[in-house]
């Protein structure tokens, strides 16, 4: 096996929220065939406890812990340098020595997939090297769409890290062999945002794991008796996630229960901020972090995402899908799923399209069955990192 440097500006393990979702699932996949050399941070202290499984997957591991509050005053840097906050952020004199360690051993580390914009720092001497660029999506679109939702003065930085962002991306992209995105979309947009480097710009679908997030399991089920239940899944740390739920809670909620006073709203994730549990109420549950998503998920009678910001694919949107759920989704969570409105999925824009799915759907309306088909057709994480494979077994750039 040839050696492999993996860089991720989060742990991979365990695939509890999106970014690792993906991050988990390529690096199992390179390590089928590769020595890989693992270097991430760790910003949960509970993740440490995986390090010792993760050096059961990977050749060698570098964690390196990462504080919030320490990085954003590391970040602020960046006002005097002129680059994006984002890159002092993930500083690290640790895994910058670790990272130079592997490309000068004797070993000879002839190949590296970065996973995040931020990480490509580390390897910006790494010229004669084949390197890939996972971006996922445009992080540098999404603070410019941060920026309206913030008062002055975090409006304003906000857009300033949009646009110094996406010259760190543009210069990346530029400079990497291959940049991928997680849909086909995703990578048309970044091919306009930088049209030079466009030929070496290209997708990588998200997957999912059909055999775990299966509606033939058995699943305890965890909601009150007598009661219906709308379910959102993800990481309530989020920002897009705490705006998607505080949008639904408020102006969607009341609605649907003055038609259907047993519904309730369970919104399922770690870490939910003051923003989140203070949305609790008889209609509206907060869980907090749970062992296991997927008896949430079975026994709901719809799954939305009613994100008003949004990149790229919605793992809580395939997830929804593969356990056989009738899943209520705005068009921005919906982007790059190939799922017919109507048919596998429900589209909605606003409270009146909410109502109306949810009235179709207590009518009697499952779009559960045909959900599932689309993922088990074009959803598979192997055949999502095919093209990764070819790619690096191309030649490095001179």
């Amino acid at each position: 096996m040839k050696d492999l440097l993996f860089l991720a500006h989060r742990i991979p393990y365990p695939p509890d929220k999106g970014d690792k979702i993906r991050s988990w699932h390529m690096l199992r996949h390179l390590a089928q065939n590769w020595r890989v050399h693992l270097g991430a941070f760790v910003d949960d202290p509970a993740d440490w406890r995986h390090e010792e499984f993760l050096r059961g997957v990977c050749a060698d591991v570098c964690l390196r812990p990462l504080n919030p509050r320490r990085g954003k005053l590391q970040s602020l840097s960046g006002l005097l340098t002129g680059e994006a906050l984002s890159l002092p952020y993930y500083r690290d004199a640790g895994l910058a020595a670790w990272v130079a360690g592997k490309l000068a051993s004797p070993s000879g580390v002839g190949h590296a997939v970065c996973f995040s914009s931020v990480m490509a720092q580390y390897l910006e001497r790494a010229r004669g090297r084949v390197r890939v660029m996972d971006f996922v999506d445009i992080d540098s679109d999404k603070w410019t769409q941060y920026a309206p939702t913030k008062p002055w003065p975090l409006s304003w930085l906000y857009r300033r890290e949009g646009r110094r962002l996406l010259d760190w991306e543009r210069r990346v992209a530029s400079e990497f062999d291959a940049s991928l995105f997680v849909s086909p979309a995703e990578a048309a947009d970044f091919q306009r945002l930088a049209p030079e480097s466009a030929a070496r710009i290209s997708p990588l679908n998200n997957g999912v794991d059909a055999d775990y997030f299966s509606p033939a399991n058995a699943y305890p089920n965890p909601y009150p008796a007598q009661k219906r239940v709308i379910a959102f899944t993800g990481a309530m740390d989020y920002w897009p996630n705490v705006d998607a739920v505080r949008g639904f809670a408020r102006e969607v909620m009341p609605a649907l229960r003055e038609r259907h006073a047993d519904t309730l709203f369970y919104i399922v994730g770690s870490r939910p901020g003051p923003e989140v549990m203070a949305l609790a109420s008889d209609a509206v549950r907060v869980t907090g972090r749970v062992e296991d998503v997927r008896p949430y998920l079975a026994h709901a009678e719809a799954v939305v995402a009613p994100l008003r910001i949004a990149r790229g694919i919605q793992n809580k949107v395939l997830e929804g899908m593969a356990m056989a759920r009738t899943v209520i989704a705005s068009p921005q969570a919906l982007e790059g799923i190939a799922a017919r409105d109507g048919e596998e999925v429900l589209r909605a824009e606003g409270v009146a399209d909410y109502l109306e799915a949810h009235t179709r759907i207590r009518a009697g309306l499952d779009l559960g069955g045909a959900a599932r088909a689309r993922v088990l057709a074009d959803y598979s994480w192997p055949a999502a990192l095919a093209p990764l494979d070819r790619l690096l077994a191309t030649e490095a750039r001179a």
